[in-house]
């Protein structure tokens, strides 16, 4: 597309109130000169600054999430709440729709003829570009399309630029495997077939002036077949399925918050190659939810995170050295394996760490675990008062133990006393369920060779140092000692 087209580009939009999606009159820039393209429902919205290092700038690889689903389901509705809650990024959101190829003549005197929920109805190609150049921070032009004219706008198109979050929106953007390929998350909404359809009729007699006879016909002549066909089977390959679409305010509350999650952690653990954030799944980000609840029963609390726990220890386990050692098996087969590292013990930091050596014990028979205990009015608000560790710690690799990285203090301290004692800053590996930044980025300073295996990056600390969202002082919700 030449330059010299007109172009329509969406201005920053504020932070806080309602942002829409669609088109908007107001943001067509009339050009003398034009050139072929077609339509989107598209949209960025604004990055605010919070601090240094944060998600300020668009990073080179940005989340691409993929929402499909079957004619008016509600797709767009909860693309535009995903948008709405993540109001502190740059998101663009892309529509499948924008790349529906243009009908010929011939093909405009039989459109009542013409199936638009085919694969072949949509331009692919480009839309492979389009969303390429995206990743690459690249701006691109994206298409417009005349639903009414059932041909591409020839003197108008969208600007795009790079922006934190891609959401590629469309009934098929699962069907072909090179889309789904650039996808990060794809999601499936999901919708009652008499819904739908009253949805549709209502759309496309309200906003594409058809009337309600064509609008069945073509519905039970293509529409419905193709949702069979290739809509239905796709669903197959969505990593989260939302019921009730924009109605299901729980399931898009954890989406966005994997999300956010995930754009945090994209960011730090590219600055810290030693950091290590367990995958994350939605069974954990239920687990998170349950313990991070002040409502939660103590047992409750004890239970999840004991399950968390156990996640975060054989992950960190994961990163110690092996040896390769093959046995036969029973069926007389040789079996190339691993062997386990023997050199190896757990240290806690009182009381909180106590918390974690279960796991520890569970995953490692008969391991040996020291203690540390840092008082917290001492100087500087820290101060070392006591430790108990194996004698030989400095031939073994070390599993430190304390469920919240939140300042740094405590582990700069704890991991100062391990190196003191002989443990190459190598052989250290710090293992808590949830870090907040300002902790990472103080540990790291000092200690830039140590390993970090964490569940979750929080979103920062408040003015008394506590970590937000957080969970409260664990070691009293776990110990159960807050009410005392």
């Amino acid at each position: 597309m030449e330059n010299a087209s007109i172009a329509m580009e969406y201005p920053i939009e504020a932070a806080s109130g309602v942002h829409f999606s669609g088109l908007r009159p107001d943001g067509l820039l009339v050009s003398p000169a034009s050139s072929p393209a077609s339509s989107s429902s598209q949209r960025v919205l604004s990055s605010i600054p919070v601090s240094p290092g944060d998600l300020s700038a668009p990073p080179k690889q940005p989340f691409v999430i993929g929402v499909s689903g079957g004619t008016a389901s509600g797709k767009t509705t909860v693309c535009d709440m995903i948008i709405q809650q993540l109001h502190d990024h740059r998101v663009v959101l892309v529509n499948q729709d924008s790349f529906y190829r243009g009908l010929t003549d011939d093909e405009l005197k039989h459109v009542h003829e013409y199936n638009f929920d085919h694969p072949d109805a949509f331009d692919t190609e480009q839309l492979l570009e389009c969303i390429g150049k995206l990743k690459s921070g690249q701006p691109v032009h994206v298409p417009i399309y005349s639903f009414k004219d059932h041909r591409r706008c020839c003197d108008s198109f969208r600007q795009v630029n790079a922006s934190d979050v891609i959401i590629l929106e469309g009934i098929l953007v699962f069907h072909d495997q090179r889309v789904r390929n650039l996808m990060n998350m794809r999601i499936f909404v999901d919708a009652d077939a008499d819904t739908r359809l009253a949805r549709r009729i209502k759309r496309d007699t309200g906003e594409r002036s058809r009337d309600v006879h064509s609008v069945l016909e073509q519905y039970s002549k293509f529409v419905k077949p193709a949702f069979d066909d290739f809509i239905l089977p796709s669903k197959k390959y969505a990593d989260v399925i939302i019921p009730r679409g924009g109605e299901n305010h729980v399931a898009i509350d954890l989406i966005v918050q994997h999300i956010r999650t995930k754009l945090g952690q994209h960011n730090l653990c590219k600055i810290y190659p030693n950091l290590n954030v367990i995958l994350s799944t939605f069974q954990i980000r239920g687990m998170h939810t349950l313990i991070r609840d002040r409502e939660i029963a103590k047992h409750d609390f004890v239970f999840y995170s004991d399950r968390l726990i156990r996640l975060v220890v054989e992950h960190g386990l994961g990163y110690l050295p092996f040896t390769e050692k093959q046995v036969i098996t029973p069926t007389g087969s040789v079996y190339t394996g691993v062997n386990f590292c023997k050199k190896l013990c757990g240290v806690s930091i009182i009381r909180s760490g106590e918390s974690m050596e279960n796991a520890l014990r569970a995953c490692c028979k008969g391991i040996k675990i020291g203690k540390i205990l840092i008082h917290r009015t001492g100087d500087n608000g820290k101060q070392l008062i006591y430790e108990k560790l194996p004698k030989d710690i400095s031939k073994r690799h070390v599993l430190l133990l304390d469920p919240v990285l939140a300042t740094g203090n405590s582990a700069i301290q704890a991991i100062g006393l391990l190196v003191r004692k002989g443990v190459p800053e190598s052989q250290i590996i710090f293992l808590n369920l949830i870090s907040a930044p300002e902790g990472i980025h103080r540990v790291y300073k000092q200690f830039p060779s140590l390993k970090i295996v964490t569940s979750e990056i929080d979103v920062a600390l408040n003015d008394e140092f506590h970590v937000l969202p957080g969970m409260g002082d664990f070691g009293d919700r776990y110990f159960g000692t807050d009410d005392v």
